[in-house]
């Protein structure tokens, strides 16, 4: 119970954020809190760091459902290994991946239809509108778009290192270098640490489910 009162803590809070961005930022605004870390806030129709599968309006709806898969792929992950009462850090991990997940999916899905303005994709020019102005939430009335058209909100960006490199040095000169230049979210941030649970306590999880599959093996062959 208490890990699934997580999976909803991390959800609410990542869609808290999101929503509270786009109802009180402009698109393309933002502020420094220190030199190395900004908010500001864009959407992305595409995946993570704005990479596109299939581009345009085809790409949009077929990465929505693909999301809405992987979520129930990864939910189902999570009930078996809850049910069979898997290793603490293979929970865990599962556990912000499957958060991130969702709450990515639920900006995809739902937010056409839960705000008054969004990114749209027109087809008669090919290409992703953007919008003026601050987004209110329209919900139960119309969005501006339908179901799994929605974009999702972004808002962190770590520009650790950022300088201008002098036109004289040849090739790379005259270009503004800028590293780490993604912008993410908290569902982001969520899946990057269940990532690292996994790589950090990889031994742990491949030991304790070796330990566990011997364990049960040994039993078998007691009673043939």
């Amino acid at each position: 119970m208490k890990k699934n009162f997580l999976i909803i803590l991390l959800v609410f809070i990542d869609q808290l954020l999101k929503i509270y961005i786009k109802t009180h930022f402009r698109l393309g605004s933002g502020f420094s809190i220190f030199y190395f870390f900004r908010i500001f806030f864009i959407e992305n129709p595409g995946m993570a760091y704005g990479i596109h599968i299939i581009p345009g309006y085809y790409g949009k709806v077929f990465l929505s459902i693909l999301r809405f898969f992987i979520v129930l792929f990864i939910l189902f992950i999570y009930l078996y290994n809850i049910k069979k009462n898997s290793n603490f850090y293979l929970i865990n991990s599962i556990i912000f991946i499957l958060s991130g997940s969702l709450g990515n999916f639920l900006d995809s899905a739902f937010y056409g239809l839960l705000f008054d303005s969004g990114t749209y994709y027109d087809s008669k020019y090919n290409k992703w509108i953007s919008y003026s102005g601050i987004s209110k939430i329209s919900f139960p009335n119309k969005g501006y778009n339908s179901i799994m058209k929605g974009c999702v909100v972004d808002m962190f960006h770590l520009p650790l290192i950022n300088f201008f490199i002098p036109k004289y040095i040849p090739i790379i000169g005259g270009y503004n270098f800028i590293f780490f230049e993604p912008i993410f979210n908290l569902s982001d941030i969520f899946i990057f640490i269940g990532i690292i649970i996994i790589l950090l306590f990889n031994n742990k999880i491949n030991k304790i489910i070796f330990f566990k599959y011997t364990f049960i093996f040994e039993n078998y062959k007691k009673t043939l």
